[in-house]
């Protein structure tokens, strides 16, 4: 049986940056819970009583516990809770949906977003929390500023990986008869 062919790039639409941005912060917000639920399992499991010791096991385990949550819901719809909610979708350079193989690589890459401005953070030894939130919020956003050098927009971890944000609102439901 043949696959359902692709429809071409340029049937699809590229969000808009604000939009897209959106998206990032309300998926912050959602993360903060996921991450609070994870890390309090996490420091019961392994009776962590204070929080600089078994850090780095509590990042890894955290680490772990995003990739779960994006590669899933990306490969598994191709939306997160706060995609859906901006009407944003994720499909592959020809319009496919996206699997599990490439849902992980965009994970990985897309640590992009923030690794650049916390390796910095750390050869510069900063330590204030303030310093470090600066810094990363310059960071993401001199990074998605960078998508408007791509020519459809996209961001540049999706080049990389095949990927693409599109716009994506549901079909319209068919009105209930009254019976």
């Amino acid at each position: 049986m043949k696959a359902a062919p692709a429809q071409p790039v340029d049937a699809f639409e590229t969000p808009g940056l604000a939009r897209r941005l959106a998206a990032f912060l309300y998926e912050g917000v959602l993360l903060f819970g996921v991450l609070m639920i994870a890390g309090y399992l996490y420091s019961s499991l392994t009776q962590q009583h204070h929080a600089l010791r078994g850090q780095a096991g509590l990042q890894a385990f955290l680490f772990i516990v995003l990739a779960i949550y994006f590669v899933w819901f990306w490969s598994h719809g191709g939306q997160t809770v706060a995609m859906r909610a901006w009407h944003v979708r994720l499909l592959t350079h020809d319009g496919r949906p996206v699997g599990p193989a490439r849902a992980t690589l965009r994970y990985l890459a897309s640590w992009v977003w923030f690794v650049p401005a916390l390796v910095t953070a750390w050869l510069a030894g900063l330590h204030s929390a303030a310093q470090i939130f600066t810094l990363m919020a310059v960071g993401v956003i001199a990074y998605a500023l960078l998508s408007r050098l791509h020519p459809q927009r996209q961001f540049w971890h999706d080049a990389l990986c095949g990927t693409q944000l599109v716009t994506w609102r549901p079909a319209a439901r068919r009105a209930q008869s009254g019976a």
